[in-house]
Parts: structure tokens; C-alpha cells; sequence
């Protein structure tokens, strides 16, 4: 049977009391099970408005603090790492968030089967893995097929957002984004880090070493 190539590896890694608590107690609430069939948006959220789909959180500070400054629109928060789902969940709690929701499942397989086309406001894509070596590059999320998918996804006037710290990287992805049909770039070449994209701890120790940050905007046609 063929395999599919992901774009990531799972890793077991470790929980923190305070993760694993908030995994078992609050995933069932915030948490949404990976279905091969489409998903109801607003029934998800239980309210209309603008959904956008964050793929890998990390540790969820990003996506937490986004949701908290941007109220009004809901998230759709997709990752694989169990402890990073953790994080997200105990920042939920702590943040009193209701805006979130989380697939802990491959971002292929979701986008694919449980998001419907026109139905997105944006994508977010912060710091995916680079996979710096050349024989890993076939693994890098990013690729031509995905993107069409995620251009497919979204609605007038949604968005594609993707932040990397690997300038090779954001060559490729600026060359991958421009060559969809679907969409258009925001600027010309890089864009601005939009206000409201986070610096995160990482970031700032990179930018104060000297090391760039490339963000990419594109737009629905």
C-alpha cells in the first residue's frame, strides 16, 4: 500500500503536569476528532464569522495570543504533537479563550476531507518545518498540490500567511505561492509582519542575533 510523505515526524516528547491535566480534561471540550467528511464551522463554534485554520501551533502561544487580541474570529488549530496540544489547551483555560478548536490529526488529511471550499478567511503557516536537507525537501508542507488545496479553501478576499526563519525556505514557498493561479501576492516579493503576528521568545533571540524572518501574504483572487 503507498504511503503518503508527511511533513512531519511524530515525536513522543513529554508532557508537563499542568499539559497533560489540561489534555485530558479540556480536549474533549475544545477538541475536535478527525473525520473524513466535512465539518460545520459554525456548528464548531456555535456562531458565524470568519474561521481560520492555524496549521502546526507549537506550543500554542501564537495561536492563543491571537485569538485573545482578534475575538470576532474563530480558529481552527491543527497540529499532531500531543504536548503541544496541552500547551494550547492550558492556554485556553488560562486566557478564559473561546475561539479555538483543535484537530489533532495530520494538516493534509484535514484540509482534504473535514474543510469545505470558500470557507476560510485565512490560512496561518508559522514556522513550518524546513527540513533542511535536499533529499527532505519532498517532505516540506508547502507544495504546489497543498496549496492549491489551501487557495481552494479559501473565500473572497481570504488570505494565506506564512512566516519562516529559513530564507531558502521562504524563497521556495514565495515561488510556490505565486505560481497558484488562485492567488495573487499582497506586495511585491515579502511582505510586513502584520501586527497581528506575534513575536514569539525564539524569534526575538534570532532577530537580535541578526538571523531574518520572511513573512508571505497572499490573497484569494
Amino acid at each position: 500500500m503507498h504511503r503518503p510523505i508527511r511533513s512531519f515526524v511524530l515525536r513522543q516528547g513529554r508532557f508537563s503536569p499542568a499539559q497533560q491535566r489540561a489534555y485530558h480534561t479540556l480536549m474533549p471540550r475544545y477538541g475536535i476528532a478527525y473525520a473524513p467528511c466535512a465539518l460545520d464551522l459554525d456548528a464548531a463554534f456555535a456562531r458565524g464569522g470568519p474561521k481560520v485554520l492555524e496549521i502546526g501551533f507549537g506550543m500554542g502561544e501564537a495561536t492563543a495570543a491571537i485569538a485573545q487580541a482578534r475575538p470576532d474570529v474563530d480558529f481552527v488549530a491543527v497540529d499532531v504533537h500531543a504536548p503541544g496540544v496541552g500547551g494550547l489547551l492550558k492556554l485556553i483555560e488560562e486566557c478564559g479563550l473561546t475561539n479555538i478548536r483543535i484537530i489533532q490529526h495530520d494538516a493534509a488529511d484535514v484540509v482534504q476531507h473535514m474543510i469545505s471550499g470558500c470557507t476560510l478567511a485565512g490560512v496561518h503557516v508559522f514556522f513550518p518545518d524546513p527540513w533542511p536537507k535536499k533529499r527532505h525537501h519532498k517532505r516540506r508542507l508547502l507544495q504546489p498540490l497543498f496549496v492549491h488545496a489551501l487557495a481552494e479553501r479559501l473565500g473572497r478576499d481570504g488570505y494565506i500567511h506564512v512566516a519562516t526563519d529559513w530564507k531558502e525556505y521562504a524563497e521556495e514557498t514565495l515561488a510556490v505561492l505565486a505560481a497558484e493561479p488562485l492567488l495573487r501576492n499582497s506586495v511585491e516579493g515579502f511582505a510586513p509582519r502584520p501586527a497581528y503576528r506575534p513575536l514569539t521568545k525564539f524569534e526575538r533571540r534570532g532577530l537580535g542575533l541578526g538571523h531574518g524572518v520572511w513573512d508571505l501574504v497572499f490573497l484569494r483572487r
